[in-house]
């Protein structure tokens, strides 16, 4: 994005927040039901979409590879699948935009199909390494050829019958085990993805809603193997998204942080392989309470009641990362303002999201006066014990949501204002993040 588009936006030191919201649909959800319904045969509907760039792009890439997929005028969207192996053939690249999660996902998709498809981007991921994806998708037979260092712009040639492959993910990552599924959703017999470490289930959940053939057994090691028997037929689904509890992450974390303030988060989904936030938030004093507990379409779901609380600095667990890996940035928020000392490791992941989460927030928290040191995999963060951030810089947001975000929210608690340079990525995933948070100013 160039200086003449920056949206730069100030972010003040706030009264209380108080009342209720209802925050937009869970992203990953939201993308996993457009891909899945535009391959099921016949018609799904989806209410709770998140309407963000990121899920924007996935709608559109789905509709260039033959689905019809509308919203109508009451928020419900309503898609025609091609049915498995029926994607058509893109007559223009697919632009990705932003979204990580949207170009990995839907390579495994083309990757088991008789399609060529190019992926762009901004220039933001198109400094996103893919080879992790690259990786397997190539082992079962697609061919890629991607720019220098395995990044956008990159072709895949996808191959049908792709070749049935057994995978262990070597770190981490929801997105590659979605992605290699998904290419499997199309290849004949058993692909297995084998993971040393739960990641978000969204993929595992809703392929089983939709009529794939899948099962997950522990290993004797405690690894678990996710098995999907493909040429499958996915049948259409009625899905209601629950509220992201990634974009939930900031408000429950101003609350805690804003003295005086006390809110309900209605409807946000908390599958334990996403909660960890509220649980780490929990340990360290804050008084976080779960409200009409319920399951929507097999996710757990509740209500949140968040009051100010006086935090304490703990050692996180690295255990908890990968069901908490998009919320770092708004913890290290927390810690900054928490009574004594916040460690965190194990986050070599933060280094290849939109940005290099670990560095940008350093030294973004150290000009507006945080006390923070920067290691190899994670932050240590001495925080104020309450005290209100000194405040008074502008942050280099570097394109990526959760930086501009969380340092809104550090806005709220500093003694001059917090400038982030450009605004405009929160609409990838929290088209109304202003809005909501300033009803709750009122």
């Amino acid at each position: 994005m160039t200086d003449q588009t920056a949206t730069p936006r100030s972010f003040s030191a706030s009264v209380p927040l108080k009342g209720g919201i209802a925050i937009p649909g869970d992203k990953s959800i939201s993308h996993r039901s457009l891909m899945l319904s535009a391959l099921a045969v016949g018609e799904s509907r989806v209410t709770g979409l998140l309407e963000g760039h990121d899920v924007l792009a996935t709608a559109a890439a789905m509709r260039a590879m033959g689905a019809t997929i509308e919203r109508r005028d009451d928020g419900e969207w309503r898609i025609h699948g091609v049915g498995v192996g029926g994607l058509l053939q893109p007559r223009e690249a697919l632009d990705m935009g932003n979204s990580g999660t949207s170009t990995r996902l839907l390579m495994g998709l083309v990757a088991s199909h008789p399609i060529t498809t190019t992926f762009v981007g901004d220039a933001s991921l198109s400094g996103r390494p893919m080879g992790r994806v690259i990786d397997p998708l190539s082992q079962m037979g697609a061919d890629i050829s991607a720019s220098p260092g395995g990044r956008l712009p990159l072709m895949v040639r996808g191959l049908t019958p792709a070749i049935p492959l057994s995978y262990r993910l070597p770190m981490a990552s929801a997105q590659v085990k979605s992605a290699i599924l998904l290419a499997g959703l199309n290849t004949p017999g058993i692909t297995e993805v084998i993971e040393p470490v739960p990641t978000r289930d969204h993929s595992e959940r809703m392929l089983k809603g939709f009529g794939a053939d899948l099962a997950v057994e522990l290993g004797s090691d405690g690894t678990r193997h996710i098995r999907i028997r493909g040429e499958a037929e996915l049948k259409p689904q009625t899905i209601v998204v629950p509220g992201d509890p990634s974009s939930a992450a900031f408000f429950i974390v101003a609350a805690l942080i804003v003295p005086g303030s006390d809110i309900t988060i209605a409807n946000v989904g908390l599958n334990p392989t996403r909660a960890g936030l509220v649980e780490v938030l929990q340990q360290m004093g804050g008084d976080i309470s779960l409200v009409n507990a319920r399951t929507v379409g097999g996710e757990p779901v509740a209500d949140l009641r968040v009051r100010h609380s006086a935090l304490k600095g703990i050692a996180v667990d690295p255990a908890v990362v990968p069901s908490m890996v998009d919320e770092f940035p708004i913890l290290f928020v927390a810690a900054a303002l928490a009574e004594g000392r916040t460690v965190t490791t194990g986050l070599d992941e933060l280094r290849v999201k939109e940005s290099d989460r670990i560095a940008v927030m350093a030294a973004g928290l150290k000009a507006i006066g945080a006390r923070v040191e920067e290691s190899d995999d994670g932050l240590i963060i001495d925080g104020t014990g309450g005290d209100p951030l000194p405040g008074g810089a502008t942050i280099a947001g570097h394109l990526d949501h959760r930086i501009c975000m969380s340092f809104a929210i550090a806005g709220l608690v500093s003694k001059a204002p917090v400038t982030i340079d450009d605004i405009a990525p929160v609409a990838t995933s929290f088209p109304n993040f202003e809005a909501l948070l300033a009803g709750l100013q009122q």
